[in-house]
C-alpha cells in the first residue's frame, strides 16, 4: 500500500493550507487513516485521525483550527489547514492501518513538507 502526501509548502502566519494524500487502495476498508507531524528535534505527533465509522480525533494543538475529511471514491485523505502557527511547521505523513489480506497492516507515507513563516 503506497500513501503520498502532497500540498505542502509555506504558508504565511494564520493563513491556509490543504493538503491532500493519495491511497493505493480501497480506503473504505482501512480502518483508520490520519495524519500525523514531525518538526526537527521533535518526535512524532498525531495531528488528526478517521475511523472507518466517521469518528475523528485531533491533537491538541490543532483542534478548532485543522480539519480532516476523505473522499472514498477517489481514495483520498485531506487535511484542511487554517490559522497555522509557527508551531505547525513540520513533515507532515499520512497513515493509515486496516485488514491487508491474511494479515493486518500499518502504513505511512513519506510525508509532505509544511513551512510557517512570521
Amino acid at each position: 500500500v503506497q500513501l503520498q502526501a502532497s500540498g505542502g509548502g509555506l504558508v504565511q502566519a494564520g493563513g491556509s493550507l490543504t493538503l491532500s494524500c493519495t491511497v493505493s487502495m480501497n480506503i473504505s476498508t482501512l480502518n483508520h487513516m490520519g495524519w500525523d507531524r514531525q518538526a526537527p528535534g521533535k518526535s512524532s505527533e498525531l495531528v488528526a485521525e478517521m475511523t472507518s465509522g466517521g469518528s475523528i480525533k485531533y491533537g491538541d494543538s490543532v483542534k478548532g483550527r485543522f480539519t480532516i475529511s476523505r473522499d472514498n471514491a477517489n481514495n483520498l485523505v485531506y487535511l484542511h489547514m487554517n490559522k497555522v502557527i509557527a508551531d505547525d511547521t513540520g513533515v507532515y505523513r499520512c497513515t493509515a492501518d486496516g485488514d491487508y489480506g491474511d494479515s493486518y497492516g500499518f502504513w505511512r507515507g513519506r510525508g509532505t513538507q509544511v513551512t510557517v513563516s512570521s
